[in-house]
């Protein structure tokens, strides 16, 4: 089994502080009818990565022979044969066409061919389940997947046994992905991403990695262009399910030199490796059921070491975010110091840009709280673009709703009218519902010190 994990890195601003007032009218609210269509990504735009072969040949290989529990995976396994895919259970009805270009980019970018078939059996089975059934069997996670199994009554016989042990496969023949179907139509589709590419390639997680799905910060939500790279090498013709780690660093080279010629003349600055204690740390720091007592301890102690280990990269950036979200709502500005930390040590690493953008929301709402209208919007800028590349709409939204409040701090009512009923659309992908996307109006709207109970946020 392995899960993709709740982090309430994906609650923007939930813990930002507002106004004096914490909601508005309820004429403030935009009617279901008002509400603009749903908006989609459509075209990909992964960013080309710029690395090293001897760097990535050790990332490849600690994805692809180590589980983020710390657990050694003796061999390479994969499927060796045409892979079919097919979708059981109440899928959601924006899992269609998600699937459908995430099935085109890796057969695009990836190499990969996955054929979507409609019969009783298949390679790959994707159950659309509720999250609560996810949860009654793993409290922590989103959605997760499973070898050799298709349906949650056979996971359910099978939990535990020989069977589901990843370290047993030698070869993957069937498996099947737990999404949930009642989330928001951006957390089903993320699932599907990171899911799919852990059915297919890499088991690990490693928080070394910037510019990946491979990394439990849960950061990057679709798979980027260093995600289709690892995938294309763990299918190039010179591996092999059944490698130890010595077979498959003897071919590495030469497989990397053919699908990442660039890297040849890129220098390499490896990473020191990751301790579990501060993955641990991280974890505790922004888990939902902790106690504030803890999640202070974990995020003193991640902080400490991420420090001690003389990090200057994005673990170190991660770090100070935590720290940040456990004081925000006793110490705001305590919480803008280790923010403005994490953007500082994020600047300075290659590939973070999505990260800063998250930065960005925490730093932008303080500055709407505060009533500086114009910082707000300086810090929002650059970062929109950064959004909708990554095809991240919850945080285009939140990022376009703070600017939306930003300007009309601003007088500027006009351009804050045009520019929330633009969010709106990507927040019914991002947020789900009308009721999530309209508590995400009120909870950005409270934000505003200068908004009068009476305003319309439908304009």
């Amino acid at each position: 089994m392995k899960a993709r994990l709740v982090l309430p890195l994906m609650m923007l601003l939930n813990a930002c502080v507002p106004a004096s007032h914490s909601e508005v009218a309820s004429r403030a609210v935009i009617a279901d009818s008002t509400l603009p269509p749903m908006k989609q990504f459509s075209t990909a735009r992964p960013a080309t990565p710029r690395l090293s072969n001897a760097v990535l040949a050790q990332d490849f290989l600690d994805l692809a022979f180590r589980m983020e529990s710390g657990r050694t995976l003796p061999v390479l396994t994969r499927f060796e044969r045409p892979i079919t895919l097919r979708v059981a259970g109440k899928p959601p009805a924006t899992l269609a066409p998600d699937l459908a270009r995430l099935l085109a980019r890796l057969r695009n970018e990836a190499g990969i061919e996955v054929r979507q078939v409609t019969g009783e059996s298949a390679n790959i089975t994707v159950q659309a389940i509720s999250r609560n059934q996810i949860r009654k069997l793993l409290p922590q996670a989103a959605c997760f997947v499973v070898p050799n199994v298709s349906t949650l009554a056979e996971y359910r016989r099978a939990r535990r046994s020989p069977e589901t042990d990843w370290t047993r496969l030698t070869e993957r023949r069937r498996l099947a992905i737990f999404l949930p179907n009642d989330v928001s139509p951006q957390e089903t589709r993320d699932c599907l991403h990171e899911e799919l590419a852990q059915a297919l390639g890499p088991l690990n997680d490693l928080y070394r990695l910037p510019d990946s799905v491979f990394n439990d910060d849960n950061v990057h939500t679709v798979l980027t262009g260093f995600d289709m790279l690892i995938l294309r090498a763990y299918y190039d013709p010179a591996l092999r399910s059944g490698m130890t780690r010595d077979q498959a660093a003897a071919a590495l080279p030469a497989v990397l030199a053919r699908l990442n010629p660039a890297g040849g003349t890129v220098a390499p600055h490896p990473t020191r490796a990751t301790p579990q204690v501060w993955s641990r740390a991280i974890q505790a720091a922004l888990g939902r059921d902790v106690s504030r007592t803890a999640r202070m301890a974990a995020a003193q102690d991640a902080l400490r070491i991420a420090q001690a280990q003389g990090w200057q990269d994005n673990r170190r950036a991660f770090s100070h975010y935590a720290m940040g979200r456990v004081v925000q709502m006793t110490d705001p500005a305590a919480a803008q110091g280790h923010y403005s930390a994490a953007e500082d040590y994020y600047r300075r690493t290659p590939g973070t840009d999505l990260h800063r953008a998250y930065v960005a929301t925490q730093r932008a709402g303080y500055a709407v709280t505060r009533g500086d209208g114009a910082a707000a919007l300086t810090v929002i800028e650059p970062h929109l673009a950064i959004a909708e590349r990554s095809e991240n709409a919850a945080l285009l939204a939140t990022l376009l709703l703070l600017k939306a409040e930003a300007l009309q701090i601003e007088g500027r009512d006009t351009e804050a009218r045009r520019v929330r009923l633009d969010s709106i659309g990507w927040a019914r992908y991002g947020f789900g519902p009308d009721w999530a996307v309209r508590a995400k109006l009120r909870e950005i709207a409270s934000l505003n010190p200068h908004r009068g109970s009476a305003d319309n946020l439908g304009g």
